[in-house]
């Protein structure tokens, strides 16, 4: 599969269409999942593009990966998540809807209950107040 440069994530790196930022530096951009499978539920991707994990460039992935465990950080602090699921889908047998690579980065309760991938969507202003919490955290450290 050729990469697709008007994916809903590379339009996001070039500010064609909104998203609720968490993080974002000059290689990395972090923001809600507007279908989180539970709160705090954020995404990270490059911004160079590269479909999966296999054909994306190293400095990509490097890069990709440091902002994963930051905000990971974040986010368990600021939603006091005693666990922390960090995932990636490569192709779509494997779960991958989206063909630009991303992380998943999902705070895990004792209650063990998540929402399946992709099914529902949350309110923005809700996402936008689990935002400000991560951001608060990531400016905690």
């Amino acid at each position: 599969m050729a990469y697709d440069p008007n994916n809903i994530f590379a339009r996001m790196v070039r500010g064609e269409i909104p998203c609720i930022k968490v993080y974002e530096d000059a290689d990395t951009l972090a923001f809600m999942d507007i279908m989180p499978q539970s709160p705090g539920h954020t995404l990270v991707i490059p911004k160079v593009a590269g479909e999966s994990l296999f054909d994306s460039e190293p400095a990509a992935v490097l890069a990709a990966m440091r902002t994963t465990q930051r905000v990971a950080r974040a986010v368990a602090r600021a939603f006091e998540a005693p666990g922390t699921i960090v995932t990636q889908f490569n192709g779509p047998v494997a779960g991958q809807t989206v063909f630009h690579l991303h992380f998943h980065i999902i705070p895990a309760y004792v209650s063990g209950t998540l929402r399946p991938h992709a099914r529902e969507r949350v309110d923005g202003a809700v996402l936008e107040s689990q935002a400000v919490r991560i951001r608060a955290a990531l400016l905690a450290t």
